[in-house]
């Protein structure tokens, strides 16, 4: 073999994503993750550390215990870990190219299928929820007043959570046509109009943050001026949510994340009969067929639907089989 696990992993990262592929920084972040999970399960198994880890070492009913450690142990859910195997065929396609020996340890890997899971319904918060999330945090504190802004723009607009904690001062206007920028999937730039609230709030947010601040600097900052991670935002909006919780009941039986908020703000849109493709647009949706899911969400509009049908008294005659093979087919 004339490439090292370590040099093929390097390789990956800087010569096929990002020199060859071009691909965006969310998807290189996806990937350092999954490699990251899979190099510290490997070590405390195998006994070794990551750099002295064989490729020969990552067969395919290894990394079959990988899933499943992260279904298990980590209580991930199966599209986390579908995403998880994304990364892993990605690079041992890649290494198939690279190293021809390798190729059966490759196709093995590369036959480990992505799990199927069931699609329940979109948990969204009503106005109502929102509401009472926005106003949770302490406005006498300078996290309470930064969280109390994340959340009204989350709410309002319906950034992703990448989108929320990468977006920068310059990117925020604030005059004729308030809006905020930003790059969602595909390095996609879009451009979310502000409602008067929320652009009050974000003035106040700005304004009172006495700090020397530049252009690039994030709109949210971590309470080191740096920008906030992943965890950090969904620590803060369970922290809030337990805070909502007391005046509004209804979010005990919710499971609130920062993406919950995204789903809010679409079914208020869908709600007040805007069309499909706009909300398409406005949560930068590649695909209408994305968008959706948010019909399937809400009772209210299945409700509203069944009003104007009208029942009819004739009873559809039931199918009777008229062939032995056919008979045999209807009582399976």
């Amino acid at each position: 073999m004339n490439s090292s696990l370590q040099s093929l992993i390097q390789l990956f990262f800087t010569d096929r994503l990002l020199k060859q592929m071009g691909v965006s920084p969310h998807t290189i972040a996806a990937y350092r993750d999954a490699f990251r999970l899979l190099l510290q399960f490997a070590s405390e198994r195998l006994g070794r550390a990551p750099s002295k880890l064989r490729i020969e070492d990552l067969d395919a009913p290894f990394l079959a215990k990988f899933l499943d450690y992260l279904e298990e142990t980590r209580g991930n859910c199966t599209r986390t870990r579908n995403n998880r195997l994304a990364a892993l065929h990605a690079f041992f396609q890649y290494v198939s190219i690279s190293e021809p020996t390798l190729a059966l340890h490759c196709q093995r890997v590369l036959a480990i299928p992505s799990k199927r899971h069931e699609r329940g319904p979109v948990s969204f918060l009503t106005e109502e929820e929102s509401a009472a999330l926005v106003t949770a945090p302490n406005l006498d504190t300078w996290i309470g007043r930064r969280d109390r802004a994340l959340l009204l723009l989350a709410a309002q607009t319906g950034l992703r959570n990448t989108e929320l904690t990468s977006l920068r001062r310059q990117d925020v206007e604030f005059g004729t046509g308030a809006h905020v920028r930003c790059f969602g999937k595909g390095r996609k730039m879009r451009c979310t109009p502000l409602r008067p609230d929320v652009v009050a709030v974000l003035k106040e947010w700005l304004s009172r943050d006495e700090r020397k601040h530049k252009p690039d600097d994030p709109v949210f900052p971590s309470s080191n001026g740096g920008r906030m991670s992943a965890d950090a935002l969904q620590r803060l909006v369970a922290k809030h949510v337990g805070t909502a919780r007391k005046k509004c009941p209804s979010l005990s039986a919710k499971k609130v994340t920062p993406h919950t908020l995204r789903h809010g703000a679409a079914m208020a849109l869908l709600r007040r009969g805007v069309d499909l493709s706009v909300i398409a647009l406005w949560l930068g949706h590649e695909s209408i067929e994305t968008t959706q899911i948010y019909l399937h969400a809400d009772m209210q509009l299945k409700e509203k639907a069944l009003s104007h049908i009208t029942p009819s008294s004739a009873v559809a005659p039931r199918f009777r089989p008229t062939d032995s093979l056919l008979a045999f087919l209807e009582h399976l």
